[in-house]
This record gives structure tokens, C-alpha cells and sequence, in this order.
């Protein structure tokens, strides 16, 4: 049984958008058992000292890929050290709830940047169970750190019902009783309590694996319209949500989303998109994205959201380790080749550079990149120490090359050695707050869990309070709103608030540790994954005090020994 608290002398934020008020809260059997005058004594409780604080729901996260590591360290310290006590995973069209443990590897780790060697052989070990509902129960069982609660991943039912060869065939359309397979596996997975279906229509999201799959695109990409548009029905029909991922590099596909979750004649689709971004590659789509999410919201009965970060979208890249490098062919070619000394023999071939070169500077299809080396910077190369500091682009000034040459050189002789660091968007102060204000955004898309040496942003819910404490954003009080019952209202979740007989999710925020540390990066290494390293930003003085469900698992910002070890989270069910 939890033991009792009482987090007194702070300000309470409720997570209704109500300003703040001096009030004492009382926690037993893992809820909230009064709020208080301040000052009052509680018998029986230990202590949370919340003075010069501010005492706010636990965040949530709407869009995370802790779906392997959650079986590794079902604590998720990286968020929870941060105030996340809710996240949801099974984003972008990827779940582990039904499917074979290989297949499931394959679609997960390459497009997320997770080490295959660890997966692969974990699903092997620990899935025993076999659809969504079994897939919830297992989760259940784990000793949680945070709530969880998740979307059933379309790429993974489409695969169980065709099997993974023609789900990754072009022009192979499924069967009549494969699509009521996978519209069964989505009723299962409704039934049991998913948030609804997350899709992907984005094809430089490629498949892991050592067959002839390795680098197609996942399975959803490979759908109709029509095949998304007969699962949506469900999900219209009881209120769930379409979480989407669009074409980013073209843009074009985001009006179909717009159109499926329009309510003139019928009821308006829960739609959730990734992401608004002010992208250094094309400055004005996120401008005509928030405006048209408004048109349609207002007057046309959608119900459409676009997920969004309120900080500076950066990147660091290990040689080519990194995504952005599969919007292009040729860079999903040279990903294809797993050993360094394959791929620098690539780099090196002259046809290559060519293809290379050609599509790395084509405007045809679009971008999401900006692909500017001068908008670089080298951070680490072991065998070459004189280059950190420099873009790419001025190593090619120096060494008399085009900048694609010196890029292909770079990595060809120093492989993942080579560390380098860009900015993708979000880069212009003025507009990012725009984003952050704006009534069709949905904050978060941390992508925790995923990319763990490419992005760090666990932090996110600090980094926006930051803005609402030092450039007046918004209100403080709204700023917390955002981080809490409007994601779980809009998700249709029991979190974010503070009331009486509510769930004791909390965070105790001190102001005074919202500073430029919220932006800073370091490395730790992950237990269970093979001495793997990940970014992220640590900013402990900010963070006084976690509960969840009414159990401290975090204490002057540092996480204790109980989480992932007791249970403190919960899985949460729609409805």
C-alpha cells in the first residue's frame, strides 16, 4: 500500500487552466484525500516540502516508442526524473501487441534507432502473449513507472493479417478476410481500452532485418486510402482517435487527414498529426497547417490536433545514423549497408556520389531537411580532433571539395566516429511561441524511448514551462494545462488533474531551477542495452518531488531505487 503524504506550503495548480492558489495536498491509498488550507497539520503522513514551489498534475506524453524499452526498465526514469507520469506509446504505426517477435523487431528498430541485437532477442524472451488485449494484460503486470496508456500500430495488424512479405509488396492489396482480420484485431484492441490506431504514411521509415524486406518501408505506408479510411470508421464510431503520421517530405497527404476528420454530416474524427514544426526546409506549411486546423476545427465539425514541441528541434548524427538520411534513396542505400567498412566502399564509388548528389539537392519531391552543410557542426572524431568545431561545409572549403564530397569522405573514413549536430526547425523564437499558443496543438512529441543518439527532448514539459516563466508565453497556469488535463481530456484519460479522489499523479516544480540548464545535453548509459548510450537533458534542480499513484519515485530530482522495481503507475484504458 502507498504510504500517506502531505505536499504542503506550495502553489497549486489543478491542471484545469485555474491560477495558481496556496494549498496544501493530502495523498492516501494512492489519491488525492483533500486539499488543504496551507499550513494544516496531517497526522500520520510524511512531509513533501513544497515551499516556493509549484505543486502541478504529472505531465503527460503523447507521443513516445517506450514499447521495447518499458519490458528492459519499466520505470522509464528518463521521463518520470522530468515530471512525466503518463505516457502513450504505440505511435507512428508501430505497437508490440500482435505479431511475431522478429517481424516486430524489424519494423521497430531501424526506424526508431534502437539497437536490433537487444530487441530482437528480448521479444524472443518475453512475448508470450498473442493480440491486444493479452498484449494490455501483460502490461498490467509489469511494475510501471509511469501510467501508460497506448495506440494499437496499424503496421503491426497489417502484417499479422497479410504476413509481413505482402504487407511490404507494392500494389499487394489485402484480402477481404485479411481486412476483417485487422479490423477485428482494432475492435479487440478498442474493447480492451486502446486510444484508437496510429498509421504511417511516411516512406523513409524503413524496416531492420537481414532479409530482402531490410529497407522497404513499414507496412502501413504500403496502404490505401480506402484501407485507412474502413479501419477510421471504428474509431469515429466510438470516439477514438487517428493518430497519423504524413508524408513530411512532400506535405501533400496532410489534406487527406484534414478531409477524414471532418464532421459535417457525420461526427468529426479524432485526429492527431506529427508534427507543426517551424522547419528550416520550408517556412511556410506550418503556418497554412495551423490555419487550416482552425478553419476545419471551427466551422467543418473536425476534430484535428497536430503534436508539437515548445523548443528548438535539434539533432546529433553518428556518420549517417540518422534518419533524415532515408528521405533520400541514396541515403537509405548506404543505411542499408550495416557494416562500416560496406559503406565506406559505397560512399567511395563515383556512381553513388553522383545519385547522391543529385537527390540530396533535388526540390521535386520536397523536403524535410534542410540539407545545408554549413548549418552544421562537428562535435566529435576521434581521428581527426581538428575538425571539431567546424561545419561540414567549411571542411570542404578547406579541402577544396563540394560539400556532398566532404560529407561522403567524412563519414567514409571515420564512420559512426563522427559526431555532428544540426538544427532541423523551431529555430525562430517569435514563431515558436506561435506554435506553442496556438489551439490546434497538442504539446508533446518527445519521440521518448526512440532516436536515443539522435534527440533529447524527455524535457520538454520544462522547457515550455521555462518559456512561460521567462518570456511570458502564456500564463503559468495555462502552460500547465497544456502539459496536463488538456492532453488528458483530449485523450480521454483519468489524469492531469488535481481533485480530491482523483489519481495521485504529481510533480513539484521549482521555478528557481528553470533556467538555461533545461537546455543542456548530456550522455548517460542505459542499463540492459549493451552499454548503449543515449542523449538527454538533466535538470534536476527543477524537479523537487514525483508521485504516481501516490508513491514518491523521484526525489530532488533524482529517481528512486523503488521505481521499476515497485509499481507505482498504472495502465490506463480509454473511457
Amino acid at each position: 500500500m502507498a504510504e500517506r503524504l502531505h505536499v504542503q506550503n506550495g502553489t497549486l495548480f489543478d491542471g484545469t487552466g485555474a491560477p495558481g492558489r496556496p494549498a496544501d495536498v493530502v495523498v492516501e491509498d494512492g489519491h488525492i484525500a483533500a486539499i488543504l488550507p496551507p499550513m494544516q497539520r496531517v497526522h500520520d503522513a510524511r512531509v513533501i516540502d513544497a515551499s516556493g514551489a509549484w505543486i502541478s498534475p504529472g505531465f503527460v506524453d503523447v507521443h513516445t516508442h517506450y514499447d521495447a524499452e518499458v519490458e528492459l526498465l519499466p520505470g522509464l526514469p528518463e521521463s518520470v526524473r522530468h515530471g512525466v507520469t503518463t505516457v502513450v506509446m504505440g505511435s507512428c504505426g508501430l505497437s508490440m501487441a500482435v505479431g511475431d517477435p522478429v517481424d516486430l523487431a524489424d519494423m521497430f528498430c531501424r526506424v526508431e534507432g534502437i539497437p536490433r541485437a537487444t530487441v530482437k532477442p528480448m521479444l524472443e524472451r518475453v512475448k508470450t502473449w498473442d493480440g491486444p488485449a493479452a498484449y494490455f494484460d501483460h502490461l498490467a503486470s509489469l511494475p510501471l513507472g509511469p501510467n501508460v496508456a497506448a495506440l494499437l500500430g496499424h503496421s503491426a495488424i497489417r502484417a499479422a493479417a497479410m504476413g509481413l512479405p505482402r504487407s511490404l509488396t507494392k500494389g499487394a492489396r489485402p484480402t477481404e478476410p485479411e481486412l476483417a482480420r485487422m479490423e477485428a484485431l482494432l475492435g479487440e484492441a478498442l474493447d480492451a481500452g486502446y486510444l484508437g490506431l496510429s498509421i504511417n504514411t511516411l516512406t523513409w521509415d524503413k524496416m531492420d532485418g537481414d532479409g530482402d524486406l531490410r529497407s522497404r518501408p513499414t507496412p502501413s505506408v504500403f496502404a490505401t486510402w480506402s484501407e485507412y479510411r474502413r479501419l477510421a470508421r471504428q474509431l469515429r464510431a466510438r470516439g477514438r482517435i487517428l493518430q497519423g503520421v504524413p508524408n513530411v517530405s512532400t506535405k501533400v497527404n496532410v489534406l487527406l487527414f484534414f478531409l477524414e476528420s471532418l464532421g459535417v454530416t457525420r461526427p468529426g474524427l479524432k485526429t492527431l498529426l506529427i508534427t507543426m514544426m517551424d522547419a528550416k526546409a520550408a517556412r511556410l506549411p506550418f503556418r497554412a497547417a495551423g490555419f487550416m486546423a482552425s478553419l476545419v476545427n471551427r466551422f467543418l465539425g473536425a476534430d484535428l490536433r497536430f503534436q508539437s514541441l515548445p523548443n528548438v528541434f535539434d539533432l546529433w548524427v553518428d556518420g549517417m545514423e540518422a534518419p533524415i538520411f532515408e528521405e533520400i534513396g541514396a541515403g537509405t542505400a548506404a543505411l542499408h549497408e550495416r557494416d562500416d567498412e560496406a559503406r565506406a566502399r559505397l560512399l567511395r564509388e563515383p556512381a553513388f556520389r553522383r545519385r547522391f548528389r543529385r537527390e540530396w539537392g533535388s526540390w521535386l519531391l520536397g523536403r524535410a531537411y534542410h540539407r545545408d552543410l554549413d548549418d552544421t557542426e562537428i562535435q566529435e572524431c576521434p581521428g581527426d580532433r581538428a575538425l571539431v568545431g567546424k561545419s561540414i561545409a567549411q571542411v570542404a572549403r578547406e579541402r577544396g571539395v563540394d560539400p556532398i564530397d566532404a560529407l561522403l569522405d567524412l563519414v567514409a573514413e571515420h564512420g559512426r566516429a563522427l559526431r555532428w549536430y544540426t538544427v532541423i526547425g523551431n529555430d525562430r523564437p517569435e514563431w515558436l511561441r506561435w506554435i506553442v499558443a496556438h489551439p490546434a496543438v497538442l504539446i508533446g512529441f518527445s519521440d521518448a524511448g526512440a532516436h536515443l543518439r539522435n534527440m533529447a527532448h524527455y524535457n520538454f514539459p520544462l522547457r515550455l514551462l521555462r518559456m512561460a516563466k521567462d518570456e511570458r508565453v502564456m500564463p503559468i497556469e495555462r502552460a500547465i494545462h497544456r502539459l496536463t488535463g488538456e492532453l488528458a481530456s483530449w485523450l480521454g484519460i483519468d489524469a492531469g488533474h488535481i481533485a480530491e479522489k482523483a489519481r495521485a499523479d504529481l510533480v513539484v516544480i521549482d521555478p528557481e531551477g528553470l533556467t538555461s540548464e533545461v537546455d543542456r545535453i548530456v550522455e548517460v548509459e542505459m542499463p540492459g542495452f549493451d552499454g548503449l548510450s543515449r542523449l538527454v537533458r538533466r535538470n534536476d534542480r527543477a524537479v523537487r518531488s514525483v508521485v504516481v499513484g501516490g508513491r514518491e519515485v523521484v526525489r530532488d530530482g533524482a529517481p528512486l531505487e523503488t521505481l521499476g522495481r515497485e509499481r507505482s503507475g498504472s495502465l490506463l484504458r480509454a473511457g
